[in-house]
């Protein structure tokens, strides 16, 4: 009797699933929602056999019953691209469980080493445990993607304990309709791109909700994390970002939330601290909590930012030591019309560009600081009242925002 497999999911876990292929000498699978062994299919994780075919196998017949695939400890290497693609919607966790498991990419073309692929509704994947060693002419190590118009989406996800090192390109790519997501305790490092990037697509899909925790990003050919194609919903909490070649982290449109990051000697490739950059280069907006920057090379910052938005920074600091003696907070430029910046308790040099003015509560300067000049957005208010410093350098008070260095009346005179 043919049976809508939909239908076969909400069933529960009491139909095996083993009985819908009936094909001779096939490895029994997984009930819906369960775990299938990859040991079933052959594979043999001796660091010597092409285990690709055999992997394909054991996702494809592990995605196809929406199971989570176990991956014994060992070596595996594999010469192609190991691609999921789900034909239906995917409702149920399903995905990869290889702690002590080793993918060695001997791709040489430049195609990825893993590849997840939604065309449909897919949610609840599992990438948890995998050690992916890149050949260097391979593409990205993790490529979740999901680049289709229409409505389709990839999401509730999970990439846990992941490490991925030496690929050719990105160590994890994400692109498209791909949102409410989570990257946990994952090391991404010396891959030939960004450690990893995460970026709307052209046709529309939007990548938001991703948060990423205790994550280590260095020594990457790009930047730590770049957040492209006007993407900016993305969270890092407790990352380290740390000699990559160029910006800790790159936010072409903003950032949500930095918590507690540290970034440390980026820039690696400028050729001394006069050419280096900050750790982390925003434009627009973002908030930062916590974050820290150290330098004894080609740092020069924590933050460069161009505010057109909003920019907060609490408890920040910047510094440095011997060739990056100089290194301070934060270089910020912006639209002086628009953009508010608040620093509170931050330590660390903070030069202010273009006109634009920082409210700076404790920190080096102590107190508060706001704007002195009469026509800046930041200046003290006591009720209706305003209060500015004059060219001449006299305190002056006006009901009300002054229309010129002189209106009002001098205080204390």
């Amino acid at each position: 009797m043919a049976m809508d497999r939909r239908n076969l999911f909400t069933m529960g876990g009491g139909v095996a699933a083993a009985g819908l292929l009936g094909s001779a000498g096939a490895p029994a699978l997984a009930q819906a929602g369960r775990t299938l062994s990859a040991a079933e299919f052959g594979i043999r994780g001796d660091g010597r056999t092409d285990d690709g075919p055999a992997l394909q196998k054991a996702l494809d017949a592990a995605f196809e019953q929406q199971a989570v695939l176990l991956l014994p400890p060992g070596d595996y290497r594999i010469r192609r691209t190991l691609r999921v693609e789900p034909r239906t919607h995917v409702t149920r966790q399903c995905g990869i469980i290889g702690t002590g498991a080793r993918l060695v990419s001997e791709i040489g073309d430049g195609a990825n080493v893993i590849e997840v692929i939604s065309r449909t509704t897919f949610r609840f994947l599992l990438l948890q445990g995998l050690d992916i060693k890149g050949s260097g002419r391979d593409g990205h190590g993790i490529l979740l993607s999901c680049d289709v118009p229409g409505g389709q989406y990839l999401y509730n996800f999970c990439l846990r304990d992941i490490v991925v090192q030496g690929c050719g390109g990105d160590g994890c790519h994400m692109i498209g309709n791909v949102f409410e997501g989570q990257m946990i305790n994952c090391y991404f490092r010396d891959n030939g791109g960004n450690g990893a990037t995460f970026a709307h697509s052209r046709n529309k899909g939007i990548l938001s909700a991703i948060h990423v925790f205790a994550s280590v990003f260095g020594q990457n050919g790009g930047h730590g994390a770049a957040l492209l194609n006007n993407c900016y919903d993305v969270s890092f909490h407790g990352c380290y970002f740390l000699l990559n070649r160029e910006f800790g982290v790159l936010a072409d449109n903003g950032c949500t939330l930095l918590s507690n990051c540290g970034f440390e000697n980026n820039h690696q490739g400028a050729p001394d601290f006069a050419n280096g950059d900050a750790g982390i280069l925003l434009k627009n907006f973002g908030t930062l909590i916590g974050c820290t920057a150290y330098s004894i090379y080609k740092q020069t910052h924590l933050l460069r930012a161009f505010v057109v938005r909003e920019l907060v920074m609490v408890g920040c600091t910047g510094h440095g030591g011997g060739r990056a003696k100089e290194a301070g907070l934060a270089r910020l430029r912006g639209a002086r019309e628009k953009a508010h910046v608040t620093l509170v308790g931050c330590t660390g040099r903070v030069s202010e560009e273009g006109g634009l003015e920082a409210i700076e509560v404790g920190g080096d300067h102590g107190g508060l600081r706001l704007g002195a000049d009469w026509r800046s957005r930041n200046l003290p208010q006591l009720g209706d009242y305003r209060l500015w410093v004059d060219r001449r350098g006299q305190l002056r008070i006006k009901k009300g925002r002054p229309e010129s260095d002189d209106d009002g009346r001098p205080v204390g005179v």
